[in-house]
């Protein structure tokens, strides 16, 4: 079988980490299946000065498929480092590829599937790592009873996407079972009006409610990459730090991002194997 060109996509990020975590994961992935993977951003990613990445400007993904194609390339498989079917995966990569397609009619880009399908296929996988993220900072706390868990997304105007979210804070709190007095899931943000109200609660709400106004409560991240709302003084810090501020008696601590998580190449492994079976379109 011949093997298409293979790129790991995420919607990219103003902010260098998240390229730098991109790049790192592609690596490991390229060392788990023996194929070279490119690190591709959707978007962003590029307007990050290259002397902030070690010399070498990030690539976005029309320009990078564009570059392949006028050397001859004809197929690609991008391996989407996205937890759920987001739109940016079902309706502005079609877009984009169909417009390429004007140009090079015989172009096949496949996508794979994001860690967690529509049909909830990764969940388990994913509600693992969450769970394994949650108990270490569970073993760091002090002994003064259960904490809470708050299972936190960018939050979607895509149903399907929350709909993740949700099965995976399901299962997260089936694993965790009485070591937490609850585990509710929640968004950073959401689009206003009443057609994105299954985006609810946000975080800053739920930390407002009990349990979760009080006591140890874990802000579980449902995020890959430290970009804007998830890194070192985002948003997320923000609203924990003005929530600790309402409450005096609440104590919050963030897990680490899922991106990071040593078992993050195997479960890309797979979805890049599914992709490679998948009979182009």
């Amino acid at each position: 079988m011949t093997v298409p060109r293979l790129a790991l996509l995420d919607n990219g990020s103003l902010r260098p980490a998240a390229t730098h975590r991109l790049r790192a994961v592609a690596a490991a992935l390229a060392a788990r299946t023996g194929y070279e993977i490119a690190p591709v951003s959707l978007l962003h990613s590029h307007r990050v000065p290259a002397a902030e990445l070690d010399g070498r400007p990030a690539e976005i993904l029309e320009p990078w498929l564009e570059r392949h194609a006028n050397v001859g390339t004809r197929e690609f498989l991008l391996v989407p480092f996205f937890l759920g079917p987001s739109r940016a995966l079902t309706g502005f990569v079609p877009g984009r590829i169909a417009k390429l397609q004007q140009r090079w009619p015989d172009l096949v880009v496949r996508v794979a599937p994001p860690l967690v399908s529509e049909d909830g296929e990764g969940s388990d996988a994913i509600a693992a790592l969450l769970e394994e993220r949650v108990r270490a900072r569970l073993a760091e706390q002090s002994p003064a009873g259960p904490a809470a868990v708050a299972v936190v997304d960018h939050g979607s105007p895509e149903p399907k996407v929350t709909a993740v979210r949700d099965r995976v804070a399901a299962r997260v709190r089936e694993r965790l079972g009485p070591a937490v007095r609850a585990v509710a899931p929640c968004s950073m943000e959401r689009r206003e009006g009443a057609e994105y109200a299954f985006g609810d609660p946000l975080l800053t709400t739920l930390l407002d409610r009990e349990p979760f106004d009080r006591g140890d409560v874990i802000v579980a991240l449902m995020f890959l990459s430290p970009g804007r709302h998830a890194g070192p003084g985002g948003d997320i810090a923000d609203i924990c730090a003005a929530a600790e501020v309402r409450h005096p008696g609440l104590r919050l601590a963030r897990t680490e991002l899922l991106g990071g998580h040593p078992e993050m190449a195997g479960l890309l492994a797979a979805r890049l194997a599914a992709g490679l079976r998948a009979t182009p379109r």
